[in-house]
């Protein structure tokens, strides 16, 4: 067996990642460090990224010498003994393997915004009140996929309840290493066909969509993308529960428009009018950052001479309930699995994107 090593010494420059972990570790020291909660956090998240890159390349040195000495002992042992010997071999080997595959894929994830956290926002699309709950469905899916399977953090900043179930829309914050390049495979119209459980005619199938949009979360110093005060018109009002209650009496929740844009962003999920305004800036800090990304791929496409499709145009994704069937328009990819799925296990669809968008780069 041979081990496929993506860890060298030019992939982890170390003395490198190390001067920067001290900067890092020195900016944490400096008086009024935390005054700016966002950008504290932001820099924390670097320090300990950093950190675990270093430990996961010297646990990868220490796993290759554990590798290289059971393959000398196997050389060297009695046939009686030879048998434990390989087994723990193939064990070491192959859980190596595994994790040099896991890097390789995060190094496809090469773009400027990457490596940076997501804003998520879902809208039901057409479908009344399946869609609605269809959107609700997504929205339990990615708190899953981010929570469970990849240990990430979720907050959820803004949530419209449909009229009978489900919700209208949802905005969400999603931080962790690579959020943003694995959920940008996500952007797009994700289609359900199923049997109504909300119609009384049984049998008959219903199509419903939902929209996915997803923002990389920048700070504004490195994102080229300006706010002016002026541009900003600010309201505040109470944050409002099921069924009409208000669950504040104060005026905790914002609601901003940038004017040229004409983007308009509502959030209410915080206790406070100042971190709901942070947030709500915050979504409009990385529409626009989305927006600007856009008009340069637009403008890329054009000069090849490329096809630019409509965002909104066929579904990327469509799941069959009756068929248990999942299927990915763009890579092909598929399962049988519907219920895996919805649980929040979609990696393996993120990366046959992944994989295909790096093929054609």
């Amino acid at each position: 067996m041979q081990l496929s090593i993506p860890a060298s010494r030019s992939v982890f420059d170390l003395s490198a990642l190390k001067q920067e972990i001290q900067d890092l570790e020195q900016k944490t020291l400096e008086p009024g460090f935390w005054d700016d909660r966002n950008q504290a956090e932001k820099l924390s998240r670097d320090l300990g990224f950093k950190t675990n890159q270093i430990e996961k390349f010297q646990n990868w040195e220490s796993k290759l010498a554990d590798i290289d000495e059971l393959q000398s002992m196997l050389q060297e042992a009695a046939s009686e003994e030879k048998t434990e010997l390989e087994l723990m071999y193939r064990t070491e080997f192959e859980t190596l393997q595994t994790e040099f595959n896991a890097f390789e894929f995060e190094r496809m994830l090469s773009g400027p915004y990457d490596i940076a956290d997501a804003m998520v926002s879902i809208n039901a699309g057409a479908g009344g009140t399946d869609a609605q709950d269809w959107a609700e469905i997504l929205l339990r899916m990615y708190t899953r996929w981010a929570e469970n399977i990849k240990g990430f953090k979720f907050e959820l900043l803004e949530k419209s309840m449909g009229e009978e179930a489900g919700i209208k829309s949802a905005t969400f914050k999603i931080s962790g290493a690579y959020a943003y390049g694995y959920l940008s495979a996500e952007k797009g119209v994700h289609r359900l066909v199923r049997k109504s459980p909300f119609k009384s005619s049984g049998d008959s199938r219903q199509t419903s969509f939902a929209g996915v949009e997803v923002y990389p979360v920048i700070d504004k110093s490195q994102s080229g993308v300006e706010i002016k005060d002026t541009d900003l018109d600010i309201e505040t009002m109470r944050s409002g529960g099921a069924g009409g209650q208000n669950v504040n009496k104060l005026e905790t929740a914002v609601r901003i428009k940038h004017i040229p844009s004409g983007i308009v962003v509502k959030c209410s999920q915080e206790r406070t009018q100042v971190r709901n305004k942070e947030r709500a800036l915050e979504i409009v800090m990385s529409r626009l950052l989305a927006q600007k990304e856009e008009e340069e791929r637009k403008k890329i496409a054009e000069l090849r001479g490329e096809v630019v499709s409509a965002s909104w145009g066929n579904a990327i994704r469509s799941y069959v309930f009756d068929e248990e069937r999942v299927k990915d328009a763009r890579t092909k990819h598929e399962t049988r699995d519907v219920q895996r799925v919805i649980d929040g296990d979609i990696d393996d669809f993120i990366e046959a994107y992944l994989k295909m968008e790096s093929s054609q780069n």
